[in-house]
Parts: C-alpha cells; structure tokens; sequence
C-alpha cells in the first residue's frame, strides 16, 4: 500500500493517478478522508502522549511525598491519577480506532500508475507494444478448437472433472497429461537456467500472507476461502513466494532475489460466461510457473525489461505467435504500478489468449509486507518487487495445440520434444 507521509506530500500526483485508473469523483473523496483521518489521529497521539507524560510525572511527585512523609497529600494526589487512568485508556483506544480507520482506508488506494501507462478503460485501450511477427500466421483449413483436439486425441476430459469436481476444472490423461508436465517442467529448466531459485511452497496461505501481496482486499470475491482455518486457495505462487521475506531486512548486496514456483492456481473466475470460458479458456484451477525478483528501487524498471525479454524468449522457443500489450490505466491491477501482457494467437478460435502478465509493484506490496534493505548510510528503506507468469500453462497448452495441428496429428514444439518423450499426438 501507498505510505500516508507520501500521499500528503503527492496529493495532486495520487490524485491524477487514480484518475487514470478511472476513479469519479466519489471515489476520489477517499483521499481528502484520508489526509483528514490522519491529522485527526495524530491529534489523538499528542494528546494521549501529552496525558502520559502528565501521568509520569504525577507517579514520580507521589514517590516523593510518600518518601517525605506526606502521605495525605500523596494520597489525594493518588486518586487523582487513578481517575486520570480511566481518561488515558479511553484516548488509547481512540488512536488505535483511528488508526485502524486509517490502514482501512489507505488498504482502499491502488498503487500509483507508472507515466508509461496509456489512458483507457477496458481491455480495448491497452497498446501494443510489439507483434511476434508482421502479419497473423496463415488459417489452418478445418482447424479444430483446442476442446475439440482433446477429445479427437484424449488428451484431456472435462466431463469426468465436472462430475469429480465441478464445471471449470479439468482431468488430463495420457499424453495430455504428458504434455502438460513437459511445459511445467520446461519452464522451470529456464529459469533455473536464467538464475532463478526454485521454491516449492504451500498452496494455501493465510489471511496476512494474502494482504500482503494485495489479494485482499481486493480480490477476495475470485479467491477460495476455507472459512474453518481461515486459509485461501493459492491465485498465484506469487502470493506464498513474495512472503518468503515478509517482515526482513535483506542485504543491499544480496540483491536482486530472484525465485520461481511452480504451483496450481485457484480462481473462482465469478461472472465469466460464453465462449471465453470454453474448454481451456478459462478454467478455476490451473498450472503455471512463476518468476519473482525483489529488487533496489533504481534497477527495478531494468530488471522490469529483463523479464518481460525472458518470458518473450519462452513463447519464441515454443514457435507461437504472440504480441506484447502494455496495460493501460484502467485494465491495471490494484497492485501494478505498470503491467506488460502477453497474449499467443489461436489461429483456431481466431482470437488472443493472454498467457502472461509481468508487473513492477514498486514499493506497494513491499510496505505491505515490511520488506527492507539498508542503504548506504544505513537506513532501512522499502524493497521493489516484481513477478511474472513464465508462463500459464492452460492458454499455452490451448495454443500449442491449435497452432501445431495437422492433418497428420498434433506436433510437439522441438523444445518440449525431449520432456515429452515423442514428437508428435497421433
């Protein structure tokens, strides 16, 4: 979340920066609440201090008098600060109650967008920043949907998984479940191979860990909640991953920390509807292999073009075509000071799957999580944070196998070949 010292000091900046982000002018009285509820918190400080020190200073004066032997006067002096104690607990918990307003009301601001950030407000408006190749690769005659592959090769069945599970989960079999372990285990290989740590963590975290990244408040209505222990279904392995170093101080040299995780991801996917949701399309639990960097503030927008390179460099080995987008202001997520998504065309479906988002937080989820560095002159300061999807498997996999079909079968990209185990589904 945004500190409070910087939304006073940026009043105009947050102001345009949550106009960006298509808030009216209702939503935008938050930020004048929020100056006001912290003078008046800070009113509630220096008075509850102020009653403090009185309270010190009346102990230390009834110390005395009792040790010279006026004990009548140290006992009415006594009642006095009794009753004083009554007041004082009532001003603490009047600046815990405006405190709590405070965090309540700043958890509601999103993070500053970044400059490059275009205007818009849908999906429509985000620019494209860079095509895999100059024109959409040629129609495939009789190209079958991903949906209509898998059940012509058996690949993968998502009417046994509504009747295990529910509509918008799927059962792969086969050599479909082959394939899809080829790409898990694939791009794991890479980024080892690009520096990255593996992890393998939980798959369900709990409430602090989600509030952390920014899931909640946000997000709560697409999360899975287990209501007994308090817990929630994974949306990404970025959520346990980033809170590996939740409430640290990390070393300046040690950065930049770079981690990956391979993990389902549970969505609810609440209000989708028609053909999006489609066999792979849109599914509540999917695979997909994340990269995470915790970085020093000045290199994080280098480190930003490095792993947006890194995930284009996957889609070109796995020879789909593929554009970049960069988000604008009203497609931004609630934590992402700037998004870059990738989206791989089905030539099938006629249509872009998103496959990828790769964001820089900035010092949002870092203040959130009290992730730190020392600097040079030894003072703590609020880490970057970075993630990115390298990649989502189920649009991938949806790709792959609309983008390689023949008449012959569906092939196997070269690079997954090896992982595979055979070049080609018969």
């Amino acid at each position: 979340m945004l500190q409070i010292k910087y939304i006073e000091s940026n009043k105009e900046l947050v102001t345009q920066s949550l106009k960006k982000r298509n808030w009216g002018d209702t939503q935008l009285k938050i930020v004048q609440k929020l100056i006001e509820t912290n003078e008046q918190r800070k009113s509630a400080q220096l008075k509850m201090d102020q009653a403090l020190s009185e309270h010190k200073k009346k102990a230390e004066l009834i110390q005395g008098l009792y040790k010279s032997g006026e004990v009548t006067k140290a006992n009415e002096l006594r009642t006095e600060v009794q009753q004083a104690k009554e007041t004082i607990k009532a001003m603490e918990l009047d600046f815990k109650h405006r405190t709590q307003q405070l965090e309540e009301l700043l958890l509601q601001i999103p993070n500053i967008a970044h400059q490059d950030v275009p205007t818009g407000k849908s999906e429509e408006d985000n620019q494209i920043i860079k095509t895999g190749q100059d024109t959409l690769p040629s129609p495939i005659p009789g190209a079958k949907p991903h949906w209509e592959l898998a059940e012509a090769y058996q690949l993968f069945d998502l009417k046994t998984a509504a009747k295990i599970t529910g509509s918008g989960f799927v059962l792969f079999t086969g050599k479909g479940a082959k394939l899809q372990r080829a790409l898990i285990s694939f791009f794991l290989d890479e980024a080892s191979k690009a520096g990255y740590l593996e992890c393998m963590p939980p798959y369900m975290v709990n409430e602090q860990s989600a509030r952390a990244t920014g899931q909640l408040p946000d997000k709560e209505g697409q999360m899975y909640h287990i209501t007994e222990d308090n817990l929630f279904m994974i949306p990404t392995a970025e959520v346990p991953v980033t809170n590996i170093y939740r409430d640290l101080i990390v070393k300046a040299e040690d950065l930049p920390i770079k981690l990956t995780a391979h993990s389902p991801c549970f969505r609810r996917e609440a209000g989708s509807y028609g053909a999006d949701v489609k066999g792979l399309n849109r599914v509540h639990q999917f695979d997909k292999v994340e990269i995470v960097q915790i970085a020093l503030p000045e290199k994080s927008y280098e480190i930003l073009d490095k792993m947006v390179s890194y995930v284009e460099g996957l889609i070109i080995k796995l020879g789909l075509p593929y554009r970049i987008v960069r988000l604008c202001g009203g497609d931004l997520g609630f934590t992402a000071a700037l998004t870059y998504d990738f989206e791989v065309y089905s030539v099938a479906q006629k249509k872009w799957l998103e496959v990828s988002s790769v964001s820089n937080f900035e010092s949002y989820q870092s203040n959130r999580l009290k992730l730190r560095y020392k600097d040079e002159k030894g003072k703590n300061r609020l880490c970057h944070t970075l993630n990115g999807s390298a990649l989502a498997l189920a649009r991938i996999y949806a790709a792959i196998l609309e983008n390689y079909q023949t008449e012959s079968g569906i092939k196997i990209p070269e690079v997954l070949v090896p992982y595979c185990g055979f070049d080609r589904i018969t």
